[in-house]
């Protein structure tokens, strides 16, 4: 374990060292034998058919019929109906050389109610899902949690807030790994744990909508001070027990791997000061090693020890023996980079963004300002995929990680004809240039990556940006029985993965 003052000196290190990308001539073959090439999506923003085969509601299905929540207003209860157009999907898959898919599992498809009988309608969706992705060829990457809790949970205990959570979901995990391990060798438990804790529990802005920084504003109930940091703690004991039931129960007969996938956005100082540069650490904690320490030490980090109190749970021994050790790999979700500034500016709000003592946004006084995506927080930064791997690396001792997620998005511009909305060099300069730099992080620095995850095959519904924002590499006409359209990236990225 490095200590702090060595971490921050690697981050100040990394932070000078920026690579200039071009167009380099980097392919398949770049990376070493056995990387893993796929891209990522979710049940909710996929699938759809929300009210078929015995599916249950869940937290979003109501968080997006409530006005104003929204951005265009939307919904996702067809989504781009990827529960019936799966097979041609898949094909399209194939067509470009990809080796894993990333999908979750709608726990209420499989329990409408989150707990008691299961629904076999459920279950034969996600195995002819499964088997038909082995049969092009295609590894199944599933993740048990991807955001849309049963409504059920939710009005019988407030869901992530009750310890009672930690058995259900348990039920659930064990389920899937019943009836669906044989063939699934990668499990993912949780997907960004930090975004739902904080903008769920904290700030309201995504479901279940509980915040207490505007309440009566924007939410209706809600305590931002403890909620997240309760919410997080059950997520982490819930992890745990599943990690434990699959290693004892499943993984010497299944031999698969179970992980967790962080958001994690990199963050630089905003200046040279020693105030910012553990600004910038503080922030970094607040986010990864928020979810990550705990399963790699045991506990917190000492800042937020030091910086929360009483509000933050504590592990007792048992709990600390079931959770350290319990990831088998590192997903990773990252998009972008943040300049991080000590302030204490937003103390007053009293909530879990605030406790971290670090002002975190994309640009900085005397910093370019680097090119931006359609969504506001996206800005494009290659070289923080290189920095952020060197900085697991370095603190948690190199583990496997795989990149679960990394894109770019563009607007949803309805006067745009559909040929010239396939023109997207942007997207492709983008993935070049992540891909460039952590081919780098890998080959030159010796980060232990093993996969990356592209975000996304299809534009699909971005929950509270709805339909405005564009992340596929294949355009799905919204007005149009949902057709899809290749995009310049898919050609891009088919000749990439044909080099071998």
């Amino acid at each position: 374990m490095f200590a702090r003052k060595d971490i921050a000196l690697a981050v100040s290190v990394l932070v000078v060292f920026q690579i200039q990308t071009c167009f380099s001539q980097i392919n398949r073959a770049s990376f070493p034998k056995g990387f893993v090439f796929g891209t990522a999506s979710s049940a909710f923003q996929h699938e759809g058919a929300v009210k078929e085969d015995g599916r249950g509601p869940t937290v979003w299905d109501k968080f997006s019929h409530s006005f104003g929540k929204i951005m265009d207003f939307s919904n996702a209860d067809v989504a781009v109906d990827q529960y019936h157009l799966y097979p041609e999907d898949i094909d399209r898959m194939k067509d470009m050389g990809l080796d894993a898919y990333r999908f979750s599992i709608a726990w209420s498809r499989i329990f409408p109610n989150a707990t008691g009988e299961i629904n076999q309608a459920g279950v034969d969706h996600y195995n002819n899902l499964i088997n038909a992705l082995l049969a092009k060829g295609i590894e199944p990457y599933v993740t048990l949690y991807h955001w849309d809790l049963p409504q059920a949970l939710e009005d019988k205990y407030n869901g992530w807030l009750d310890r009672r959570i930690i058995q259900d979901f348990a039920t659930y995990a064990e389920t899937c790994f019943q009836k669906f391990g044989d063939r699934v060798k990668h499990w993912i438990t949780f997907n960004e744990p930090h975004t739902f804790s904080v903008q769920g529990y904290d700030v309201g802005l995504q479901a279940p909508g509980r915040c207490s920084i505007l309440n009566g504003l924007l939410c209706r109930a809600g305590n931002s001070a403890t909620e997240p940091y309760i919410v997080a703690h059950n997520v982490l004991l819930s992890h745990g027990t599943v990690a434990d039931i699959y290693r004892k129960k499943y993984k010497p007969k299944q031999h698969g791997s179970v992980g967790i996938s962080y958001d994690v956005i990199w963050f630089e100082p905003a200046t040279n000061s020693t105030a910012d540069i553990e600004a910038a650490q503080r922030a970094q904690e607040f986010q990864l090693g928020w979810f990550l320490d705990p399963v790699m030490f045991g506990d917190y980090p000492s800042s937020m020890r030091s910086r929360v109190g009483s509000r933050l749970p504590s592990f007792s021994k048992s709990e600390v023996s079931l959770v350290k050790g319990s990831l088998d790999f590192v997903g990773i979700n990252h998009y972008t980079t943040f300049f991080a500034s000590n302030s204490n500016l937003v103390k007053a709000l009293n909530d879990s963004i605030s406790d971290s003592g670090a002002l975190t946004v994309p640009f900085a006084l005397g910093k370019p300002i680097p090119d931006r995506a359609n969504s506001i927080w996206l800005y494009i930064v290659p070289h923080g995929m290189r920095s952020l791997m060197n900085y697991i690396k370095l603190k948690y001792g190199n583990p496997p990680v795989i990149i679960t997620e990394n894109g770019m998005d563009d607007p949803n511009n309805r006067l745009i004809p559909i040929k010239n909305a396939l023109k997207d060099q942007k997207r492709i300069k983008y993935h070049n240039d992540y891909l460039t730099n952590l081919l780098s992080a890998i080959k030159e620095d010796g980060c232990n990556v093993k996969g990356y995850f592209v975000w996304s095959l299809l534009d699909n519904w971005e929950w509270a940006a709805g339909y405005t924002s564009r992340f596929g590499l294949y355009f799905v006409d919204y007005n149009d029985k949902l057709k899809r359209y290749p995009k310049d990236s898919v050609q891009w990225f088919k000749k990439f993965l044909a080099s071998s």
